[in-house]
């Protein structure tokens, strides 16, 4: 299975150049081009897009603010002439940031990250699932089964997501929001924008803090009454 590649990029050489780097990568295939994001936007409803290859100084919207008010879920690697940017955009999610001139093996690494983040999903698919008190991750090469029950919390960090269990912590090629996506509403809830833990592993609340046994973790302002709603439902026993 190829990766749906959409380039936006107001510049025709630097759209070739990725052009041809798509060309010499196996799993990737190029679907459209567009020189700014408002041209994109076709591209993208059209099209199942799995990887954007995203420019930041365009005419009519730049890339930065084409993120800020995108809902589209495809992996985002940035191909910008501008290191500055950087910072920002990581706190956009981005899966990577090249400073052009991009060489072909970095740009390689990136979508090897994507084709990582690519494989996770499927693997999440409830779809696939053969059972649902499990799921399967790709971790260090290789693919593992992990059980509902013994996922502690989940962290986000940067473009990975850190999975704790009572034994180990795994780090995957995934963002939160897809896993989120992926989990079950019943068993697993947000409680922060970096965080996700297990409902039945939470021991106690104070304040703003949840008690998982063996860590704490911090309930964010805007979601607390929801996840304190969530937590509590109809168990909460009334004098």
């Amino acid at each position: 299975m190829k990766l749906k590649c959409v380039i936006i990029d107001d510049e025709p050489i630097a759209r070739k150049l990725i052009e041809e780097f798509i060309d010499d990568i196996d799993f990737l295939e190029l679907v459209g081009q567009a020189e700014n994001p408002a041209r994109a936007i076709k591209l993208l409803t059209e099209n199942q897009v799995d990887v954007i290859f995203l420019d930041i100084n365009m005419p009519t919207i730049n890339g930065i603010d084409f993120l800020k008010s995108s809902k589209n879920t495809a992996s985002i690697i940035m191909t910008t002439a501008y290191a500055e940017y950087a910072v920002e955009a990581f706190s956009l999610d981005v899966l990577d940031y090249l400073v052009k001139p991009i060489p072909f093996d970095r740009f390689l690494k990136a979508c090897n990250k994507a084709k990582e983040i690519y494989d996770n999903k499927q693997l999440l698919s409830a779809r696939q699932q053969p059972a649902n008190d499990h799921f399967f991750i790709k971790c260090d090469n290789q693919i593992e089964k992990v059980f509902y029950a013994d996922l502690l919390y989940a962290e986000s960090m940067m473009n990975y997501v850190l999975l704790y269990t009572p034994t180990r912590k795994m780090i995957v090629y995934l963002t939160l929001k897809s896993l989120e996506e992926q989990l079950p509403e019943s068993l697993f809830l947000k409680v922060h924008k970096s965080f996700i833990v297990n409902r039945s592993k939470i021991k106690s609340i104070e304040g703003n803090m949840i008690n998982m046994g063996t860590e704490k973790i911090t309930i964010s302002q805007n979601l607390r009454e929801k996840v304190l709603k969530e937590i509590l439902k109809d168990k909460m026993i009334k004098r």
